[in-house]
């Protein structure tokens, strides 16, 4: 009861911090499009390229490996009874701030056009150096719908450097789990993503990038670094292990269990790995930017292919069906032995994606293709495109009409259908925009 009379505290002068949020988004688009207009025109990645080969499809297969159900329950046997996300944000500790109240530099990361409906910068504690990047967000449309009774949550994916900050966290990965009941305040709490290892008797931090990452019912899937042999992680979103030591160590301590200062752990439950190896040019891809599709008839996991930007050959898009079974533990559909196969896929000429949607518009007889991408050099704002099997389009803004007008160092996108918004981030901020917005400005 206290938890929900603050949030009503909060809603009080909300009206008004919207007012000046949109003043203050609206003044931040302006200035950020006179500096947009001055990059040059990404080359056109034109329409997509069906791939059908089974040249092709074969590298995207997957093997999935859920982890035994006696390790993980051994785990939670040693840590505790695991708790859910609505504990989770029970306990948060920390604000975003809402656009008006955040810098020049953080409202300078937003997009150029279409501007964010809302916009929030994180605690200053999380942004002071440059260690902690975020890269991917999964809002709780993405889940198949909200549950009755329980928050609304926005995830958002954080990796570690590799070369700076301190040497413990490098490389990890963790999940911020904000409660966006109140749109006016947002509120958040930290989970360290983590690999149990010596059949659940102990557990490591996920040393990788989670450069796409979403929610699907109570399963969370993100993605690998290059390093890796798995391809995805999959976490259970109804495992969330509570820490009982507060040390710089991860995982089974004198005393307890420690997560470098975490309070939360979340222990992955399997993986899927590509039969084709690790991710090469001539091979499987590196999956770079995730989403759900609830247009398709189970829901489906749509993937972009990480290729460096202005990188000079095509990066690929598919999709795997989601399980209908529910007596599987695992999130994709597979056959009698585990493996999943994509069930579309193109060819794009695209590089650096850093966000992908798939989404049917309106009378549309194919679906559309959304890709969020880094500028070829020069680091800044990115591009926003449209593709389908017939053309592509581009957000373009400023006098000589650059596609530069997506958000700096853009990250995931997730879409909510219920609401018609599309969420995503920045270097320094989470924002959120219809997607209608998107069309409007594509069309």
């Amino acid at each position: 009861m206290k938890h929900r009379g603050r949030h009503r505290r909060r809603r009080r002068g909300a009206a008004l911090r919207a007012v000046l949020a949109g003043t203050a988004l609206a003044l931040t688009a302006a200035a950020t499009l006179i500096s947009a207009s001055q990059a040059g025109v990404t080359e056109d990645p034109g329409a997509l390229k069906p791939l059908t080969s089974p040249a092709d499809t074969g590298r995207l297969r997957l093997q999935e490996h859920m982890a035994p159900a006696r390790a993980l329950d051994r785990l939670a046997g040693a840590m505790g009874r695991p708790v859910g996300v609505d504990t989770v944000l029970q306990s948060a500790d920390r604000s975003l701030r809402a656009a008006a109240d955040c810098s020049a530099d953080d409202r300078a990361s937003l997009p150029v056009d279409p501007a964010a409906a809302r916009a929030y910068c994180w605690d200053p504690a999380d942004t002071a150096a440059d260690a902690w990047r975020p890269a991917s967000v999964t809002a709780s449309g993405d889940a198949d719908g909200d549950v009755p009774g329980t928050h609304r949550v926005v995830l958002a994916g954080w990796t570690h450097s590799t070369t700076t900050g301190r040497p413990g966290e490098r490389g990890l990965a963790r999940v911020a789990f904000v409660d966006a009941d109140d749109p006016a305040h947002l509120d958040y709490r930290w989970v360290l993503l983590v690999v149990p290892v010596d059949g659940g008797r102990d557990y490591r931090g996920l040393a990788s990038g989670v450069s796409g990452m979403v929610r699907y019912r109570d399963k969370l899937l993100v993605t690998t670094t290059a390093g890796s042999a798995d391809a995805l992680y999959v976490y259970d979103l109804d495992r969330i292990q509570r820490t009982t030591v507060d040390a710089p160590a991860i995982g089974r301590v004198p005393g307890g269990w420690s997560a470098d200062g975490y309070g939360f752990v979340l222990p992955a439950v399997g993986s899927y790995r590509f039969t084709s190896g690790r991710c090469a040019p001539s091979g499987p891809p590196c999956p770079g930017a995730l989403a759900v599709d609830r247009g398709t008839a189970s829901g489906s996991l749509v993937a972009a292919e990480w290729t460096a930007p202005g990188e000079d050959r095509r990066a690929r898009l598919w999709r795997y069906a989601f399980s209908t079974d529910p007596a599987r533990p695992g999130p994709l559909a597979t056959d009698a032995a585990g493996r999943a196969d994509a069930v579309e896929a193109y060819g794009t000429r695209a590089s650096g994606i850093r966000g992908v949607l798939s989404y049917r518009r309106a009378g549309a007889d194919r679906p559309s293709w959304y890709v969020g991408r880094l500028p070829d050099a020069g680091g800044g704002h990115g591009g926003l495109w449209r593709q389908n099997t017939a053309d592509a389009r581009a957000v373009h803004c400023g006098a000589d009409a650059s596609d530069r007008c997506w958000a700096r160092e853009a990250g995931s996108l997730s879409y909510r259908e219920e609401t018609g918004e599309v969420w995503s981030l920045s270097d320094r901020m989470l924002f959120t925009l219809p997607l209608a917005d998107l069309d409007r400005s594509l069309d």
